[in-house]
């Protein structure tokens, strides 16, 4: 018999890329008392990686409850950008409603389209949020339009579209249910999560039925799945099985080792969980997504949407590089095997296959900015690798034709840089679907275009625009094959020598193109040190030293001016590389270089292609 559990709350938090998710739930954190009055909190306290914090930007969801009066809230802080969508479908199964975010000046964007239809697919009840109204350019009643239209667009049924809005500014922490209401605090939100989404429900006399939306990895008790129970209960030491909806021959006994509930950041050990509760399980090896953990007595594994599949991919090496092993901690393909594939205990959206080589692994993952972020992981822990340039993954169908990855693009630029974004996407096989007026005197283009049309392209898009421009994507299916690309117009500066760079090589070199590298640079033949604007590439002698005579000194040297070089990001340097390049990447550097580092073996190679 079904009954409700109404001293609980499941939620998400989902909305596009900066819109204020991650400060959201810091607030609702402080405003619960999960901190103690005198405690000092970072800002963003759920992003609790490096990298998140510095790019500002959540890859992982995270779980975390608090209370409002008798109620038990679990909030999941998913990530907005498409790269980390798969996060978010998983999540989505563990919850009973959603509060979308919606920044009160920049209204519904493309993240905010896509976390939505997958949180309408599944019938949830949706809370919007519209945040950030003490912004000076803030439109909040317009933005309800757009949302509701948006909704509209989606095919939301009429309970939906009777969805509750929120107002609020989660940095001042204060929200309002009508625009003309005091500013005191978060209560109007957590009143309107209690009163509208739906208690989560189940059988408590059933079999047990626990499926694992998430998985998380601890150096000390390994794989920790995270999940739901949807029908009976969970104890310690109990008996189970472990079975799955994609995997019908999976059934493998399993015994439940620990149990966490959460309770603000932290896990709390419990003894039992019941109907509704998010717990976390450890001690079970072999858990994955997915998984249903049921009783021996009646095996039944729920349904479970598959994750995405990976769109774009890699190659990691082992750097072979004649500066290989200077920088690095962990250098052999041992090393890098087992980290990439301890990766895939976390990530479900990554894949990594084995190559005839064994100093070569094909990472794929679902675009560059996922796999930059486990590149900049991976150099941080003390790597020392080399990576190839992203490509794209190709399928075929049933007519054998070549299909592949496209994308959305959504573009904002002021209306005098419309016209530079139109003719670069446009030679890259991108098609203008749409030009309208967005916020604040920009014009929004809407493009399709190939997946690999974009490879590369942010850079040049942040210079065409000035900076002023914003780029959003989404995922649109596979499409047949849109003809040959060239990747660059510009070719390599190449050193000719191994050495040291010195000024006066530099100072001859920089008539040639744009520098990377400065007096001092170690550098190797085959190196890429800059960037020829022509489109071939040249070699060039950066460690030539000046013949010294009775009549010149070498103090000469000092009154040289050379121009600064272009220091470049890793995603810069991912962009940048070509097909016959590879960027070696160690805890201290990032080098681009030929695959081929002979000079007169290259130039067979290019013949023979």
């Amino acid at each position: 018999m079904k009954m409700k559990r109404e001293d609980i709350r499941n939620i998400a938090i989902i909305a596009h890329v900066d819109h204020g998710k991650t400060t959201l739930v810091d607030q609702l954190l402080r405003q619960s008392g999960v901190f103690r009055a005198n405690q000092e909190v970072q800002e963003r306290v759920m992003d609790s990686n490096d990298i998140e914090r510095e790019r500002g930007i959540t890859i992982l969801s995270k779980n975390t409850a608090v209370y409002y009066k008798d109620t038990k809230i679990n909030i999941i802080d998913t990530p907005g950008h498409a790269d980390f969508g798969g996060e978010v479908e998983r999540v989505l199964k563990m919850v009973n409603g959603v509060v979308l975010v919606v920044d009160a000046y920049e209204g519904p964007m493309p993240q905010t389209k896509f976390v939505l239809q997958k949180a309408l697919e599944l019938d949830l009840s949706v809370i919007v949020c519209v945040n950030k109204i003490d912004r000076p350019e803030a439109r909040p009643e317009e933005v309800i339009d757009e949302t509701l239209e948006l909704f509209m667009d989606l095919d939301a049924s009429d309970e939906q579209l009777d969805c509750p809005f929120v107002f609020a500014s989660a940095r001042a922490g204060f929200a309002k249910k009508e625009l003309d209401d005091p500013e005191v605090d978060m209560s109007p939100l957590f009143e309107t999560i209690i009163n509208y989404i739906p208690a989560p429900e189940g059988d408590p006399d059933a079999e047990t039925q626990v499926l694992i939306s998430t998985i998380d990895y601890n150096e000390y008790v390994g794989r920790i799945g995270i999940g739901k129970v949807d029908n009976g209960g969970l104890k310690v030491n109990q008996e189970c099985v472990l079975v799955n909806h994609h995997d019908p021959d999976k059934f493998k006994k399993i015994k439940i080792g620990k149990l966490y509930e959460f309770d603000g950041l932290n896990r709390v050990e419990v003894q039992e969980a019941k109907i509704g509760a998010i717990v976390a399980i450890s001690g079970i090896a072999d858990i994955h997504i997915g998984d249903t953990i049921c009783s021996p007595a009646k095996p039944e594994a729920i349904p479970f949407q598959k994750i995405s599949e990976p769109t774009i991919a890699m190659y990691f090496m082992v750097n072979d590089s004649p500066l290989a092993g200077q920088e690095g901690k962990f250098i052999t393909s041992r090393h890098l095997r087992d980290r990439l594939f301890r990766e895939l205990n976390t990530d479900v959206s990554l894949r990594v296959e084995e190559t005839d080589s064994a100093d070569c692994f094909k990472v794929s993952g679902r675009g560059e900015l996922h796999l930059s972020v486990l590149i900049e992981n991976m150099r941080r822990e003390g790597f020392e690798f080399a990576a190839s340039k992203a490509e794209v993954l190709y399928k075929c169908d049933e007519r054998n034709r070549k299909l592949e990855p496209m994308e959305i693009a959504y573009i904002d630029v002021p209306e005098e840089f419309t016209g530079v974004v139109i003719q670069k996407l446009t030679s890259r096989k991108g098609e203008l679907q749409g030009m309208s007026k967005a916020a604040g005197g920009y014009t929004r283009l809407e493009f399709s275009i190939p997946s690999r049309g974009l490879i590369g392209y942010r850079g040049d898009f942040m210079t065409d625009t000035k900076g002023n421009g914003i780029l959003n994507t989404i995922f649109d299916g596979y499409a047949p094959y849109k003809g040959d690309l060239t990747y660059r117009p510009t070719g390599s500066l190449i050193a000719f020598e191994a050495g040291e760079a010195i000024t006066y090589g530099l100072f001859n070199a920089q008539e040639r193109g744009a520098l990377f590298i400065t007096p001092g640079t170690k550098v190797y033949a085959g190196m890429v040190v800059g960037q020829n604007p022509k489109a071939e590439d040249i070699e060039i002698n950066v460690c030539k030293t000046k013949k010294l005579t009775n009549t010149r000194s070498s103090s000469a040297d000092e009154a040289l001016k050379l121009t600064p070089p272009k220091i470049m990001s890793l995603e810069q340097c991912l962009d940048f590389i070509d097909t016959d390049e590879l960027l070696e990447v160690t805890p201290k550097s990032l080098r681009i270089r030929k695959k081929i580092l002979d000079p007169t073996m290259r130039k067979r190679a290019s013949f023979n292609k």
